[in-house]
């Protein structure tokens, strides 16, 4: 997606720089408004292709909108802010825009008339402890636009703790679970170790809708956390979907690479891959 102002100035991407390139001549030339949306495609021929940097053979087709009260934009970021997933379907005839409440797993889809775009609320992570990891976790995530909340309530290990862009929380872990929540664009890591901290927090969030919730730990650990977690009123299913030991088995070894190996794991529960078996910390061997 890609949005461009009379200016030529640009937020978004739909290619390399080749196709935003001709887009931004096209505003210089023609202007802003296009009147009523239109259908554009890029690389039909192999000679249009290779100017555009596609593969042979390849296309690109984009709808090309003139913004206006009528978009509803201003009404779309307003039910995002409240984490609704909406579907915007887009009349090319017309220009009239409807704003629905969509499913999760709905898809754009595009017709001769009608065009549908699904536009979700920022996925969300919840950081459970603030500590040298979860400072590269945060950072990793909030390049990859989750909108990051760093919780703990412990004075010593949020003392100087600060990073653009993240917020950072003294409540307690369960009751930050509670008053986020979550929904299926929400994930929860705890990284403390302290199950004072973590053990609430994961019963609240194993709950929840979250896509995902793991925690950093030994495999012993994990085995003692899930006995713990079973004395509280917990089903098979819901423990069933604790991630613990967290991540994936990269050898990691630095917070770092730690940071990485979680975040993959989170990315491929997220677009529900299903991993092999030995690739899991849990299993996996060093």
């Amino acid at each position: 997606m890609l949005a461009i102002c009379d200016d030529g100035q640009i937020v978004g991407s739909v290619s390399g720089g080749c196709i935003e390139d001709d887009l931004i001549e096209r505003v210089r030339a023609e202007g802003i408004d296009h009147g009523t949306p239109e259908i554009v495609t890029y690389g039909i021929s192999a000679d249009e292709a290779h100017r555009f940097g596609l593969p042979c053979g390849g296309t690109i087709k984009l709808a090309i909108e003139s913004l206006a009260g009528h978009s509803r934009i201003a009404e779309l970021l307003q039910r995002l802010a409240v984490h609704e997933l909406v579907a915007r379907h887009l009349n090319l005839d017309s220009g009239e825009v409807v704003l629905e409440k969509a499913v999760r797993g709905s898809q754009l889809s595009v017709s001769a008339s009608l065009l549908t775009t699904i536009h979700g609320p920022r996925w969300r992570l919840l950081i459970i402890g603030a500590g040298p990891l979860s400072r590269f976790l945060a950072s990793i995530a909030t390049g990859m636009d989750y909108q990051v909340t760093v919780c703990d309530p412990r004075e010593e290990y949020r003392s100087g703790w600060q990073m653009d862009g993240v917020t950072l929380v003294h409540t307690m872990p369960d009751d930050q679970v509670l008053d986020m929540q979550l929904d299926s664009r929400s994930a929860v890591v705890a990284l403390t170790h302290d199950p004072k901290l973590d053990d609430l927090a994961l019963m609240e969030a194993l709950k929840s809708d979250a896509f995902y919730v793991g925690a950093i730990g030994s495999r012993s650990n994990n085995a003692k956390r899930r006995e713990r977690l079973k004395e509280f009123d917990l089903s098979e299913t819901e423990l069933a979907r604790l991630h613990g030991p967290i991540g994936l088995y990269i050898g990691s070894k630095t917070p770092a690479e730690i940071a990485i190996s979680i975040l993959a794991e989170m990315t491929a529960v997220k677009n529900q891959v299903l991993l092999p078996h030995d690739i899991r910390i849990d299993v996996a061997k060093p």
